[in-house]
């Protein structure tokens, strides 16, 4: 049985639990997660994005053989590989969405094929959006997005299969399934969010559950872990919609009557701590986050460049100048974050840097980036003077001065990539 599967047995029968999943391929992200997860022992569910990996290398360069390698090689160094499991996101047609639907159907094919074939075994199969020869004028069916599903599902099984034959103690893919998929990396502008309808949601899972009989997937139906719902959380470049349970209250019956499902909560970045752990109480047991850690990340980089400044500024060693090679480098290439980010240029300018959305993810593996904050780590090879510490990472400060973490530079940005996960590690349950 799978892992996940175990813990939706455990949170069924009453057990407060669920888990939070990663979707990030930042390297600092990734070690702050493995770092957390081996000290709580959770699992590590670390989740790549169609747009991100796929097989044509996506907008990290890999492809899902590449990055279950690399995040594997990963773990095993930070003495997490029992903790870790892989998952896809968004998988489908996402990514062709300018194609055909034969063509862009047949790539969602590939692409789900691929992830499981590289052990990837939470597949969150997507074919919500609208593909080139669908009528953009109405909705996207159910049916529709039920039956191209159903037919990535196939593909999945028969990969699985495959894999099989050549590892017998490969566990079989978990999936996740819905047509009220949220868009990958959070809203472009400001908008009103509406909770998933109970009804709607009830007849969905019907025409799903229809969809994958027809293609003969009764067994893959039984591991049909989670249905992606809205339950009202979002963010955007400068503003976060907080969860409030009594909106979802309707739709969270749904889950008494189900002793295979959960929901998937997407977005779910930006949340106080105490709105994550109402959503894992009420039944919302994955949460997803990806932007929030990146955040985290930025924040630490930025603290620690003006940590620079301090030290350096007008002597004879040569600065990183980390956030002015970011804003260079999203001003010649703008088209990770021009659809995100509105207003004048001073207003563009300041999400660019500061905003929730986080579209400087999409370019931290740029060389100039990376050589940039190779430049920071170097120039900040001493541990930080203690003032300017409390200065910059004030939290990270009362850390070191407790004997509790590090004074390096890798220590004190993990660690503030560490506040974003503990607020989920509380949702779950681990932190009090």
């Amino acid at each position: 049985m799978h892992k996940l599967q175990e813990m939706i047995r455990k949170q069924k029968s009453g057990y407060h639990t669920g888990i939070f999943s990663c979707c990030s391929s930042n390297e600092y992200v990734l070690r702050a997660l493995f770092k957390k997860t081996k000290e709580h022992n959770v699992m590590a569910l670390v989740e790549s994005t169609a747009n991100q990996v796929n097989q044509f290398g996506g907008y990290t360069g890999q492809t899902p053989k590449d990055f279950a390698l690399w995040c594997t090689q990963l773990a095993v160094e930070m003495g997490a590989e029992e903790n870790l499991v892989l998952g896809g996101d968004h998988l489908g047609p996402l990514t062709w969405t300018k194609l055909d639907e034969a063509e862009a159907m047949a790539h969602g094919e590939q692409l789900i094929v691929d992830y499981v074939l590289a052990g990837f075994t939470k597949i969150h199969i997507d074919t919500s959006m609208l593909l080139s020869t669908d009528d953009a004028s109405i909705p996207l069916s159910d049916h529709i997005i039920a039956n191209r599903a159903a037919r990535l599902c196939k593909k999945a099984e028969e990969a699985f299969e495959a894999r099989k034959k050549n590892e017998s103690l490969a566990i079989p893919p978990v999936y996740v399934v819905g047509s009220e998929v949220p868009i990958p990396g959070g809203a472009k502008e400001s908008e009103t969010i509406q909770v998933t309808d109970s009804e709607h949601l009830k007849t969905t899972l019907d025409i799903f559950r229809e969809a994958f009989k027809a293609y003969g997937l009764e067994e893959a139906w039984k591991r049909v872990i989670a249905v992606v719902v809205q339950p009202g959380v979002e963010f955007g470049e400068d503003e976060v919609f907080v969860y409030h349970r009594e909106n979802v209250k309707q739709l969270c019956e749904i889950l008494k009557e189900n002793d295979q499902l959960v929901f998937e909560g997407h977005s779910t970045d930006y949340q106080p701590r105490g709105a994550l752990r109402e959503m894992i109480a009420d039944g919302i047991s994955i949460l997803k986050v990806g932007p929030a850690l990146t955040f985290a990340l930025r924040e630490a980089l930025f603290a620690l460049e003006n940590v620079e400044k301090v030290l350096y500024e007008g002597t004879d060693t040569v600065l990183s100048d980390f956030a002015g090679t970011v804003e260079r480098v999203m001003l010649e290439n703008p088209s990770q974050w021009k659809n995100y980010y509105h207003g004048d240029e001073r207003k563009q300018k300041i999400n660019r840097a500061y905003g929730f959305s986080d579209r400087i993810r999409y370019y931290l593996n740029e060389a100039p980036i990376q050589e940039s904050i190779q430049r920071l780590e170097k120039n900040l090879q001493e541990p930080i003077l203690l003032p300017l510490l409390s200065q910059f990472m004030p939290i990270q400060y009362l850390k070191v001065r407790n004997g509790e973490l590090e004074n390096n530079f890798s220590a004190l940005v993990i660690d503030r990539i560490g506040d974003c996960i503990d607020d989920y590690l509380f949702a779950i349950n681990c932190l009090k």
